[in-house]
């Protein structure tokens, strides 16, 4: 059975609303800017392979120890 177009539309808003998107889509928002700053310091393009394995190796623990940081104090 193929699945409706309708359906796979309900799946895709389903999925953009759950949390573990969300924590994706700021990580990847992350990442995206130490690519930019590292590029601009760099003089080029250090591509996302390198921004992605540097932002994890080095800044992906504090980050994310911020957020649920910052998360628990906006719920409590």
């Amino acid at each position: 059975m193929v699945p409706s177009m309708d359906s796979a539309q309900d799946g895709r808003a389903l999925l953009i609303n759950t949390n573990l998107y969300k924590e994706f889509q700021a990580e990847k928002e992350e990442i995206l800017k130490y690519k930019w700053i590292e590029s601009e310091r760099a003089g080029h393009d250090i591509g996302f392979e390198r921004a992605l394995v540097e932002w994890i190796t080095n800044h992906r623990a504090g980050w994310r120890k911020a957020r649920q940081q910052a998360n628990a104090a906006a719920g409590a």
